[in-house]
C-alpha cells in the first residue's frame, strides 16, 4: 500500500507539471471569464464522473477501490479543469471534496481525504489560479515524512502537510495578503489533529506555506503554523469566529489514554484564541473569564412574592 500512495503522489506532480510550465511561459493572466453553454454542459458530464469517484474514496470498504478511486479523481479532475474559464463551474455535487475560495475569488483550493488504514490517512488537493487557461498548483502530502510538528517551516506546494481543509480567511499583513487555512487531519486512530496553515504568495505568483504570524509571547519565536493534537474521542473547536473577530480553540490539557496509557489532550472546557493585530495573530489565554457573583446553591431561590415554582406554575401550599 505504502508503493500505491507513493504511486499517488507522483501522479499528482506529472499531471499538473507540464500545466505550470505552460502557464508560466504566457505573458499577463487574463481571469476567468463567463463560462459558455457547452463548456458548463461538458464540465457538469464530467462532474457524474467526478462525484461518483469522490464518493468511493471516502466510502468504499475496499482499500485496493479506495486508491483506484482516487488516482482515477485526480487524472479526471485535471482534465475537467483543462476547460477553459473552468474556474467559474462550481462543481457543487463534489459532496466529499472541501472547494474554498477567499472573498476576492483570486483563487480557489481543492482538497479530500484517503483513508489508508486505521492509523494511516493522506490528503490530495490543488490551488486553481483564477485565469481563464489553467494554472494549476499541486497540493503533494508529505506529512508522512515529518516526524514532529513542522512548527517553523516554511513549505512549498510540494512539500504540504496535508489537511482537509474546512475554513479559508484573508488577513492583511506589511508584507502583504496571506490566508488562514483551518484544517483537519485524521493523522492515527487514537489522536487526531487541527491545523491552521498560513498561505501567500510570493513574487513570482507561486504559492508558499506558512509564516510566522502566531505569537504565544512576546519573548518567544512566532510560530509559522497552529496545530492542536487531541483525543480522537474529544470533539474540538478551531475555527474564526465572526462575533468575536478572533480565532477561538479549545484549551487543551493532558489526559492519559485508557487504551495505550500514553498521554493524549481532550479540552477542559475553556478557550483560548488569537486575535489579530497589525498583521501578526497575537495569543489570548482563556478568552472568557466569566465569573459568578455567588456560589452556586443546591436548590433554586425563588421570588415568594410571585407565588410561582421553578416551572412557573402557582404554588400550592
Amino acid at each position: 500500500m505504502f508503493l500505491k500512495i507513493k504511486s499517488l503522489v507522483w501522479t499528482a506532480v506529472l499531471l499538473t507539471a507540464p500545466l505550470l510550465l505552460v502557464a508560466q511561459a504566457k505573458g499577463k493572466p487574463k481571469p476567468a471569464g463567463t463560462l459558455s453553454p457547452a463548456a458548463a454542459e461538458q464540465l457538469h458530464a464530467m462532474e457524474d464522473t467526478l462525484a461518483v469517484l469522490a464518493y468511493a474514496v471516502v466510502n468504499d470498504s475496499l482499500a485496493d477501490t479506495r486508491f483506484m478511486a482516487c488516482q482515477g479523481l485526480i487524472t479526471k479532475l485535471v482534465r475537467a479543469l483543462k476547460t477553459e474559464n473552468s474556474f467559474r463551474y462550481p462543481f457543487d455535487r463534489l459532496k466529499f471534496m472541501s472547494i474554498l475560495a477567499p472573498p476576492d475569488s483570486s483563487f480557489r483550493i481543492f482538497t479530500w481525504q484517503l483513508f489508508v488504514d486505521d492509523s494511516t490517512y493522506r490528503y490530495y488537493g490543488a490551488i486553481q489560479m483564477n485565469r481563464a487557461d489553467l494554472k494549476l498548483f499541486p497540493l503533494i502530502d508529505r506529512s508522512f515524512q515529518m516526524p514532529a510538528p513542522p512548527l517553523a517551516d516554511t513549505m512549498s506546494t510540494d512539500r504540504w502537510y496535508g489537511a482537509l481543509y474546512y475554513n479559508l480567511r484573508p488577513f492583511d499583513t506589511k508584507e502583504g495578503r496571506k490566508y488562514l487555512l483551518f484544517g483537519y487531519d485524521g493523522f492515527t486512530f487514537f489522536d487526531k489533529r487541527k491545523v491552521i496553515d498560513v498561505l501567500y504568495f510570493d513574487a513570482a505568483g507561486k504559492p508558499v506555506l506558512g509564516a510566522p504570524v502566531f505569537y504565544r509571547a512576546e519573548d518567544k519565536k512566532p510560530d509559522y503554523r497552529v496545530m492542536l493534537e487531541y483525543s480522537s474521542e474529544a470533539k474540538v473547536r478551531l475555527n474564526w469566529d465572526e462575533q468575536y473577530k478572533m480565532i477561538l480553540f479549545d484549551h487543551l490539557i493532558p489526559f492519559q489514554s485508557p487504551y495505550t496509557g500514553t498521554v493524549t489532550y481532550v479540552p477542559d472546557g475553556s478557550y483560548d484564541g488569537f486575535k489579530l493585530e497589525k498583521g501578526r495573530w497575537k495569543f489570548v489565554n482563556k478568552v472568557f473569564n466569566d465569573v459568578m457573583e455567588e456560589a452556586p446553591r443546591p436548590e433554586p431561590v425563588l421570588d415568594a412574592g410571585k407565588g410561582k415554582d421553578i416551572l412557573g406554575k402557582e404554588r400550592k401550599n
